[in-house]
């Protein structure tokens, strides 16, 4: 092993990588000892997560540590999994610590219902889900808008959508940021992206995005639970997408402006997937303005599908909407301003989580009111058959992570090479000895999602939970999944 790549263990589930070369902090990785093998094999590849924890662990104002948590896998510049704090006056804002899918995230809604009650419908509403739900490659939704509605909903977020009649007014205490990221200037955003969204808003889309009806499996953490509303057995739906064409398009537009700004700013980076800008200069604020607008289209998209996904309900099993409540909605590719402690000061800086979600913990006045005292929600998503989790931040993680939390299982295979090793129907069938519904409109992204693409889930959260950064609330198991 490369001297550059000796890891140090701290505990069972923590790790250093030591400041070497050009680092300016070490790098801390939370993962099991297996896990940490397969990051040291990567090393030689052509992508390493390891590398680029050390890459971002180089990058101007980053402060305390370059962070990987259980779900750390190879991504664009950043890892995902990874987390990077910056200093805003010496910082940097870096295109590949948020990605192409802005403010991609989960939404957990709560139903009144027992397990039992929905079994005889449960492919019925499985049927009314998939056609209620815009989903797969390019899809479209019934909200049409035009361009001067978009640059209102890049600035309102989830209000926008509420104000038009999707969604209602109680959830946006239950979004993060309420449904808003402060600082959207939609003049930051590219026309191409804005026409790329004309109607999209309120669709699915494809890849790793789905939407499940599923049921709570086991409680861990009582009180947590109880101040989410959650109890064993009880049928909740999770909604997973993002920014949709929007979000990918502010990615693009961007990566090549950073790329001028690198240069301009003569600012050293160890790869070109991490050009970047000063925090402060004209380009860092646009970008950071076009983040949030494309966050706040995430914030929009999530709160439509979370109406349709009420009517379908009401239609099959007699709910009313009101019935289905909102327990959080929460992204994981996102850069925005937090107050946090830093060898006893509290500062602001600039947090960027690439596949990695905001996990408060207790007293911050940032979570609900309902969940102040427990810390709010993140929600861990898992695959086609295996279980999902919900968790809560601690003061642990609030020390040592900036208050991050894993977001899934994290990729183990490629998507290339999953739907060469996997085939659509043979996972459907799996799925169907298992009892579980799935509606897909391709075979091939099933392929591509496979349970055998990704990590063990289990493992990612017990090794979040062992290193005291995260804790277990609930385990949720899959009864239908809707697929693009």
């Amino acid at each position: 092993m490369d001297e550059e790549f000796a890891l140090e263990q701290v505990q069972e589930t923590e790790w250093i990588l030591p400041k070497t070369g050009k680092m300016r902090v070490p790098g801390r990785i939370f993962a099991d000892p297996e896990m940490i093998e397969d990051l040291r094999a990567e090393v030689g590849g052509e992508w390493s997560a390891l590398r680029q924890i050390r890459n971002v662990a180089s990058l101007p104002g980053i402060v305390v540590a370059a962070i990987a948590l259980s779900d750390v896998h190879p991504g664009y510049g950043f890892p995902i999994g990874g987390i990077g704090a910056f200093d805003p006056d010496e910082g940097v804002v870096v295109v590949g610590g948020v990605g192409f899918d802005i403010n991609c995230g989960v939404r957990l809604m709560r139903t009144p219902l027992h397990r039992d009650e929905v079994k005889d419908r449960l492919g019925t509403l499985a049927d009314d889900l998939y056609r209620t739900v815009p989903a797969g490659l390019g899809s479209t939704g019934k909200l049409k808008l035009s361009l001067s509605e978009i640059d209102r909903l890049l600035v309102a977020g989830a209000r926008y959508v509420i104000d038009r009649g999707y969604g209602m007014e109680e959830d946006l205490e239950f979004i993060e940021e309420r449904g808003a990221i402060a600082g959207a200037d939609p003049t930051a955003v590219s026309r191409r992206a804005k026409e790329r969204q004309f109607r999209q808003v309120g669709t699915l889309g494809a890849g790793n995005h789905y939407l499940e009806v599923q049921y709570v499996e086991e409680i861990f953490d009582q009180p947590a639970a109880q101040a989410y509303g959650l109890r064993v057995d009880q049928i909740v739906v999770a909604i997973h997408t993002g920014s949709r064409a929007l979000g990918h398009q502010i990615g693009q537009d961007y990566l090549k402006e950073m790329e001028v700004a690198t240069r301009k700013y003569g600012i050293e980076v160890p790869e070109l997937e991490l050009v970047c800008a000063p925090i402060e200069s004209p380009e860092g604020k646009r970008y950071l303005s076009a983040v949030a607008c494309g966050a706040n289209c995430a914030f929009a998209n999530r709160e439509v599908i979370g109406h349709l996904v009420r009517e379908s309900f009401a239609r099959v099993l007699g709910l009313r909407p009101e019935e289905v409540r909102l327990v959080y909605d929460i992204g994981h590719n996102n850069a925005k301003f937090e107050e946090h402690v830093v060898d006893g000061e509290i500062r602001t800086l600039l947090v960027h989580r690439k596949g990695s979600t905001r996990a408060f913990g207790p007293g911050r006045e940032e979570s609900p009111a309902p969940y102040r005292k427990v810390g709010h929600p993140t929600l861990v998503g898992g695959t086609m058959w295996t279980a999902s989790y919900v968790m809560r931040g601690t003061e642990v993680g609030m020390e040592k992570t900036f208050g991050s939390g894993v977001h899934g299982a994290g990729r183990a295979v490629s998507r290339r090479k999953a739907a060469k090793r996997y085939f659509g129907k043979e996972i459907e069938q799996e799925m169907r000895s298992r009892g579980i519904i799935l509606r897909a409109h391709s075979m091939r992204g099933v392929a591509e999602e496979a349970p055998g693409a990704y990590k063990d889930v289990e493992r990612v959260v017990k090794a979040a939970q062992a290193a005291g950064i995260n804790r277990l609330v609930a385990r949720l198991r899959p009864l239908a999944v809707i697929k693009g």
